[in-house]
């Protein structure tokens, strides 16, 4: 029988550089980035395509995607979230363009200055535009079982949302639990909803560990039929703009259960471990992840 097989979508470069105090250097990031992809990650977020005082940790995205190298086998993804982030992607390298619309519209205003509804309006034309100069264009649900200003988010308006947002014919769809409130059963739920509602458009989830549930609603959305799931190498970042919504999945956690599991990723774990340790020596200060304390499993004995 054939292997199940899951894409990691590394965005320690952007969700989790943009979230720390520390701001590393452009040549940082790139070594940052060549070290995943080395380790066998051939998808990573590398930068995001905002204000420079609002998010000054990327205010070096198309130095940073100048002096990354190119492959046919790497797709960087850059992140956008209006118009003007569309120009300046454009005018870089960046194969993929991500945009988010936050489910509700007290966090929507808070994160891009206009109503849930109005990001849908301008995400359609941004799809457009995007894949008309030769850009993949991709949407993250961002919020889509809770918000940090109105509380639970019900799976029917996160269904609502997505009919409207493919309409602009994603490559994929995200969901993103933004503030890490969800628990396995609303994963497994809210997946099941949208395959019977919108069909096999490719589903990807990005989900954090605020409140240490993150790895096993990252198991939950496999076993419901995500193809692509994120994370952030050392556990690093969260998201600068919700109160305490620290905690990405780590990467380094996050392979051990899949391929403990029989799942595999293409990607190697001792390697990752090693970047994880790297980064610790950039930040001055431990990670998150906790396979870097740990260790692997099991450990080799020497002949």
């Amino acid at each position: 029988m054939t292997a199940r097989t899951i894409n990691i979508v590394e965005v320690g470069p952007r969700d989790g550089l943009q979230s720390e105090p520390e701001i590393l250097s452009t040549a940082s990031k790139v070594e940052f980035i060549t070290r995943a992809i080395d380790a066998g990650v051939t998808r990573l977020e590398v930068a995001s395509f905002v204000h420079p005082k609002k998010v000054p940790q990327m205010a070096d995205a198309e130095a940073l995607l100048a002096a990354l190298p190119l492959s046919d086998d790497v797709s960087y993804v850059g992140l956008i979230m209006n118009e003007r982030g569309l120009d300046r992607a454009l005018e870089t390298p960046v194969h993929e363009v991500g945009m988010v619309v936050v489910s509700t519209d007290s966090y929507n205003r808070r994160n891009q200055g206009v109503s849930t509804a109005e990001s849908i309006d301008a995400w359609l034309k941004i799809a457009a535009r995007a894949r008309e100069n030769g850009k993949i264009a991709n949407i993250m649900i961002s919020s889509a079982f809770g918000c940090p200003y109105e509380g639970e988010v019900s799976p029917d308006h996160i269904v609502e949302i997505a009919k409207r947002v493919i309409e602009a014919e994603p490559a994929e769809l995200g969901i993103a639990d933004s503030i890490g409130v969800a628990v396995p059963n609303q994963i497994t739920d809210l997946l099941g909803k949208l395959q019977d509602e919108l069909g096999s458009i490719p589903l990807r989830c990005h989900l954090h560990n605020t409140r240490n549930t993150g790895l096993a609603n990252a198991q939950a959305a496999v076993d419901a039929g995500a193809v692509s799931i994120d994370a952030s190498i050392g556990g690093i970042g969260g998201c600068p703009f919700a109160p305490a919504a620290t905690g990405n999945i780590p990467t380094d956690d996050l392979l051990y259960m899949l391929s403990r599991s029989g799942i595999e990723t293409g990607l190697s774990l001792e390697k990752i471990i090693a970047v994880s340790e790297w980064l610790e020596q950039e930040l001055g200060r431990g990670v998150p992840a906790l396979l870097p304390k740990a260790g692997m499993f099991p450990i080799a004995v020497p002949d």
